[in-house]
């Protein structure tokens, strides 16, 4: 039932896709335009869009009639682009820092729990079992708020050069990850 390595495998993989760490400038700025980051708000909204996309989300792709292997091949093909976009530094995937309000929109949802995360989520479901996803995503939550608690301390400590560091070795992580997806559903 549970496996450590499977939920290590998890909560590696919702890391690198989630890149709260790589995230950190877009909530600062978040923080300076709204006053505050919701930090309790922010996560709990994020899990249950996570949750309920990992039991929804079959019935989802049988509602447009769309099988898991062709939806975890468009995931890893997502997953290699944002690996790619990690570590060549460029942007495909744009983030609209400045929609709406704060702590839900752009925060849980879609910097968060994105396309990435979604479509990383049934993949996932796919390949491991699902209490091991299931305390992956609390794992990885629980994560988002001690960073979304301590961006600021997090900002000084890390610097640029850390951050980009840490946003390439994530991206050849994350390219491992889709290449490996690919293989076991192609």
């Amino acid at each position: 039932m549970f496996s450590l390595k499977e939920i290590f495998s998890v909560t590696l993989t919702l890391f690198a896709i989630i890149d709260i760490l790589g995230s950190v400038p877009i909530i600062l700025q978040i923080r300076q335009r709204e006053g505050k980051i919701h930090s309790e708000k922010a996560t709990l909204v994020a899990g249950v869009l996570m949750v309920a996309f990992l039991f929804l989300g079959q019935s989802i792709l049988s509602l447009f009639g769309v099988d898991f292997q062709s939806f975890a091949l468009a995931g890893a093909i997502i997953i290699f682009l944002i690996g790619m976009e990690m570590i060549l530094g460029i942007e495909l995937f744009r983030h609209n820092p400045a929609a709406s309000s704060g702590s839900i929109v752009p925060l849980a949802f879609p910097l968060i729990v994105g396309a990435g995360t979604m479509t990383t989520l049934l993949s996932l479901r796919a390949a491991y079992s699902l209490p091991n996803v299931l305390v992956g995503i609390v794992l990885n939550l629980v994560f988002v708020y001690v960073v979304l608690k301590s961006s600021a301390w997090i900002e000084r400590k890390l610097g640029k050069a850390g951050e980009d560091i840490l946003r390439r070795v994530f991206g050849v992580i994350l390219l491992a990850i889709a290449i490996k997806l690919f293989k076991s559903n192609f």
